[in-house]
């Protein structure tokens, strides 16, 4: 097949689905006019190399660091409830799901590239931020220089890759122009954020978007939304003292907030069971990761519940990506990853049908958690028994459509033991969240030590080795 600008197009022949396929290669180096032919790059997975298929549960952030300890080929489900970050700019303004914990992943699975080759400089400018210590004047003066194609964060990109991107980040400026009113700020803005709201947008369609990153990052990341939608998404805690807590910035690092000047709008009418959120109207959050591990305020009570809520307030339940559901059937593993419990796992576990798809799989040879060194806002005080109940009784809660009969008709309900969602626990040696062995066990839940080195922290390889114990692939 012919070539443009040195780049190849190639067909995935690798498991998983479509979504998250790589139709182009990109090369690694950077093409000269008398640069040698290049090889064709080998396909990232092929049917052969994957012998253990992988479906992990995470968060953005919390899962990053132990992506390379599932192989190419696995499959990440994602939550689309962060409002935080620039994600919280964005759906105040031009509302629809949130992106930036898939964002994150797909700029952390972009295959590795020298430096100053075109893959890299593609990963450097989605992976790019503008400094949240600028001035709105400094912001967007630099936003403007990105998208007249005159940033160094340009250089290195081949042309066809550079006016893509360029493509879809003037396509997102033309809409915030549409929406001036609202004075959008891009301190602290995402770049890549900026590209997949605007594909999203662009298509209609979160899945395409997510398609159209990986294959301009030349990714076979399969990548999958929890919920398909084109709306914002709102999940809310119950606390067990009755208290609610709305949005998931409130639930796990709230942070002071100034309203948008003449930023009031009306409520949207709800569409798809979803509509527009009472967090919407929320400006940019500069909420930094790292602050996370900082001191935090605990929580008046401890949460009972989490669910979805529209923007009337009411408790609605939305219905869990097909391909989601689809994969819990057809993979071999299923992990719960590290990372914030109730808003980043139990967001992924709150749905109709992902009970039944966990507990009665045929393909799952194993349910491992992945238990968090110490606890956080969302947890505080909690042991490693508090964490298994937590997910447990998430999935064995009754998620129904609403039922507008005289009497309900669908069916008994259904009680799963613990081991039908967990078989297996992998804590680290110290860690701060205490782990009673005996009384875990007893739950048919077995126990794995890993050595999370003088940090006390998961790495891929100590996973690796973890899981490849539990099912049986170790040498």
């Amino acid at each position: 097949m012919g070539s443009t600008s040195g780049l190849t197009l190639t067909v995935n022949e690798g498991r998983g689905s479509p979504t998250g396929s790589s139709v182009f290669d990109l090369p690694t180096q950077s093409a000269g006019p008398h640069a040698a032919p290049q090889a064709q790059p080998a396909l990232l997975v092929t049917p052969s190399d994957e012998t253990t298929s992988y479906v992990l549960i995470s968060g953005g952030t919390g899962g990053n660091a132990i992506c390379s300890a599932f192989g190419p080929g696995a499959c990440y489900v994602l939550p689309v409830s962060d409002d935080g970050g620039s994600s919280s700019e964005i759906i105040r303004v031009l509302g629809g799901p949130s992106i930036g914990d898939i964002r994150s992943r797909l700029v952390r699975l972009i295959p590795p590239a020298p430096p100053a080759s075109p893959l890299d400089a593609i990963r450097t400018l989605l992976a790019y931020r503008l400094p949240g210590h600028y001035s709105e004047r400094e912001a967007r003066d630099e936003w403007r220089d990105i998208i007249e194609g005159r940033s160094p964060l340009w250089n290195g990109i081949p042309a066809d890759r550079k006016e893509t991107i360029r493509g879809f980040l003037v396509h997102f400026e033309s809409e915030l122009l549409k929406r001036a009113s609202k004075n959008f700020t891009f301190v602290n803005g995402s770049i890549g954020n900026y590209f997949l709201a605007a594909a999203q947008g662009f298509f209609r369609s979160l899945p395409a978007s997510i398609f159209l990153f990986s294959s301009i990052t030349n990714s076979q990341a399969n990548i999958l939304p929890v919920i398909v939608t084109n709306h914002t998404v709102t999940i809310a805690a119950e606390l067990e003292n009755g208290e609610r807590l709305v949005g998931q910035c409130e639930i796990s690092h709230p942070v002071a907030s100034t309203s948008a000047e003449g930023s009031a709008q009306p409520p949207m009418s709800p569409e798809d069971g979803m509509g527009e959120t009472h967090t919407a109207q929320r400006r940019n959050v500069l909420f930094e990761p790292a602050s996370k591990d900082a001191e935090y305020q605990a929580l008046p009570s401890r949460i009972s519940r989490l669910f979805y809520m529209n923007a009337y307030g009411f408790e609605i339940h939305p219905t869990p990506n097909a391909d989601y559901i689809a994969s819990l059937g057809s993979r071999d593993v299923l992990v719960y990853s590290i990372g914030s419990l109730w808003t980043s796992i139990i967001p992924c576990l709150a749905l109709r049908g992902v009970a039944a798809a966990i507990a009665r799989s045929r393909s799952l040879r194993a349910k491992i958690l992945l238990l968090n060194s110490k606890n956080d806002r969302e947890t505080d005080g909690y042991t490693a028994v508090d964490y298994i109940k937590a997910i447990v009784g998430t999935l064995n809660a009754q998620y129904r459509a609403p039922s507008f009969g005289l009497a309900y008709g669908g069916g008994a309900n259904t009680t799963f033991p613990v081991s039908a969602f967990i078989t297996d626990l992998v804590y680290l040696k110290g860690t701060q969240v205490p782990v009673d062995l005996r009384a875990i066990m007893a739950m048919g839940v077995r126990c794995t030590e890993v050595d999370g080195g003088p940090k006390a922290m998961f790495d891929a390889a100590g996973v690796k080795r973890a899981v490849d114990g539990i099912v049986g692939l170790e040498p």
